[in-house]
């Protein structure tokens, strides 16, 4: 028989055998960390249009099939609202604003371009609010060593600096993605053709595209289309005359059509003034030459008026006839093929970060504004409703 101290021993003993036995259970740990249940899942780059489940893990795309099981830490419910890639804007001033790429992010944006803000004289500001974004962002330096001016970039010749917008790019080497050259009569006059050409010089010597800003210019469209290579950018095509993309009985000039099929890109670029008439969208889709890409022009006075946000940019084509899967398309694949750091983007493809817009595709009466305080009505709008970035939530815009 023990004793009392024999028994509480032997108990204490016992009890320091049982704490170092192996534990025989576990919580269940959740295969997924995130479940997008029954949305409409549009992905061009995977030619899918379907009500599916998508799930994440690990910040990127894990699966997406028709029913997934309800295994994840989170679940949202996307019934009744689009799930696609999330949105590329590649012609944005989202750097000049503070707060600017959040409030892009916000709308869906996951991956922007800041197209010429600053040239050489301030790249380095543009750099560092590009770094400090919380999504892919990179910026073109702007020929016009002052960057945006009033009274235009390279009016004055020797703003067009090609010594100081390559020691820009060399400093910068993997935050620069292009060059941008504003070619409109206000903004280089007659010297549009040089300025071109000295873009061209600075650009080739690293590898980079090319981004024009067409419209109203002093030389001819096809004179400076001369210029471009495989891989530059055509910005604002649906700029009307003089020198716009179609002759005056509506054809797309011979010169447009060459350009595209060496491999320039053309590009929305919807801005606020002189960049987009709904006549000459009416005509230039009419005649079957689509954009390759959309893009918003971001500014803050934009997304005041005009502009909004890139979901209501997008909707204008709906209105103007494209399709559904044409216009995410412009806003997604097409546009991360522009640029080699979004060559991840613009896809739902499993294994690729989850970079995800949640849309809500309305029904009713909308009026959209082209650039000279023209109205149209409009029956659907495509209104941003999640995003997601590396497959977490983003904060709703206020």
């Amino acid at each position: 028989m023990m004793n009392r101290r024999q028994f509480v021993g032997a108990a204490m003993a016992g009890g320091g055998a049982i704490s170092r036995a192996p534990r025989l259970w576990a919580a269940k740990t959740a295969k997924y960390d995130v479940i997008l249940k029954g949305g409409r899942v549009i992905d061009p780059s995977r030619k899918l249009d379907g009500v599916r489940d998508v799930a994440i893990s690990g910040g990127k795309i894990a699966a997406i099939e028709v029913n997934i099981a309800q295994d994840a830490n989170e679940m949202i419910d996307a019934r009744g609202k689009l799930v696609v890639p999330g949105l590329i804007d590649i012609h944005t001033h989202a750097t000049r604003v503070k707060d600017g790429a959040e409030l892009c992010l916000a709308d869906g944006v996951t991956g922007l371009i800041d197209a010429g803000s600053q040239g050489a004289d301030q790249i380095d500001d543009a750099v560092a609010a590009a770094k400090a974004a919380p999504q892919t962002c990179r910026v073109l330096i702007n020929i016009g060593r002052a960057g945006i001016l009033t009274e235009g970039d390279t009016m004055d010749l020797s703003r067009a600096d090609v010594g100081a917008a390559k020691a820009g790019i060399e400093r910068n080497r993997e935050m620069i993605a292009g060059v941008k050259a504003r070619l409109s009569r206000e903004v280089a006059g007659a010297n549009d053709y040089e300025v071109l050409k000295r873009s061209q010089e600075v650009a080739s010597s690293f590898n980079l595209p090319v981004m024009i800003h067409m419209g109203q210019t002093v030389s001819p469209l096809p004179k400076l289309l001369s210029l471009l290579k495989p891989g530059d950018i055509v910005t604002h095509m649906f700029a009307p005359p003089p020198n716009s993309i179609i002759d005056n009985e509506g054809r797309i000039l011979p010169e447009v059509m060459a350009a595209r099929r060496r491999g320039v890109r053309f590009d929305l670029g919807n801005g606020r003034v002189g960049h987009l008439r709904w006549d000459m969208a009416d005509r230039i889709l009419k005649a079957g030459f689509l954009p390759d890409t959309f893009s918003t022009d971001w500014t803050p006075e934009g997304r005041a008026s005009g502009v909004i946000d890139f979901p209501n940019v997008i909707s204008k084509f709906l209105m103007l006839g494209m399709s559904l899967d044409q216009v995410i398309g412009c806003a997604t694949i097409n546009a991360a093929h522009c640029f080699p750091v979004f060559r991840t983007k613009g896809t739902l493809k499993t294994g690729e970060p989850a970079d995800i817009a949640v849309l809500e595709l309305r029904s009713g009466s909308f009026e959209f504004l082209d650039n000279y305080e023209n109205k149209r009505p409009g029956q659907q709008r495509l209104f941003p409703s999640l995003t997601l970035l590396a497959g977490k939530r983003v904060a709703a815009r206020s």
